[in-house]
Formats: structure tokens, C-alpha cells, sequence
């Protein structure tokens, strides 16, 4: 079973920038999107980010001009650039690869803390 791994959360101070990345474990075809989605305990995962096709991108109205998603050549990286961080931000983020009707890959989340 192919799964999606996240990387580069961690704490960091109000204002500052990270890049998370997300890597699949293994081959997966026939990739239509991939997203970024974030949670804070007791709510719902929130949709943050998304790319499909040939580059659309679309954006949470909370990220909108903060952050950006972008993918590589291959296809199967995901990258979120967050810039201006703020202590909202704060959340586990999530990456996710829509299979369209295979469904979708989700990772096991990685924590982004922002606090002076």
C-alpha cells in the first residue's frame, strides 16, 4: 500500500516561513490532484490548498497570498511554501493525492506550531 509521507513542520516563531513537502512511498499513476489540508484538535480537517491538471491552483481564503503550492516535474511531490506564519496556522497538515475514482492517499501528518 502506497503512502504519502510529510516533512518540514516544526515550531516556529509568528512571521517566518516553511516549506512542507510530501513524497510518495512508493510508484502511484494516475494522479489527478494533489492537496493540503490542515486540523486542530476537536475540528475538522480544513481544506488549504490544491493543484490539478495542468497547474490550476486553488487556495483557502485564511492561506490566500501566504501560501503556495506547487509540485515537481514527475508528478509525484507536493511542496506548501507558507510564508507570513501566523499563530492560527498552527495545526497538523496533511497532504493528500486524489486518485479521482480510485480515491485518495493520505499522509500521517506532520505538526506546524507557530508561537513566539
Amino acid at each position: 500500500q502506497v503512502q504519502l509521507v510529510e516533512s518540514g513542520g516544526g515550531l516556529v516563531q509568528p512571521g517566518v516561513s516553511l516549506r512542507l513537502s510530501c513524497v510518495a512511498s512508493g510508484r502511484v499513476s494516475g494522479i489527478y490532484g494533489m492537496s493540503w489540508y490542515r486540523q486542530t484538535p476537536g475540528n475538522e480537517r480544513e481544506f488549504i490548498a490544491s493543484i490539478v491538471g495542468g497547474g490550476t491552483t486553488n487556495y483557502a481564503d485564511s492561506v490566500k497570498g501566504r501560501f503556495s503550492i506547487s509540485r515537481n516535474r514527475a508528478m509525484d511531490r507536493a511542496y506548501l511554501q507558507m510564508n507570513d506564519l501566523k499563530p492560527d496556522d498552527t495545526a497538523v497538515y496533511y497532504c493528500s493525492f486524489s486518485l479521482g475514482t480510485r480515491g485518495r492517499l493520505w499522509g500521517q501528518g506532520t505538526q506546524v506550531t507557530v508561537s513566539s
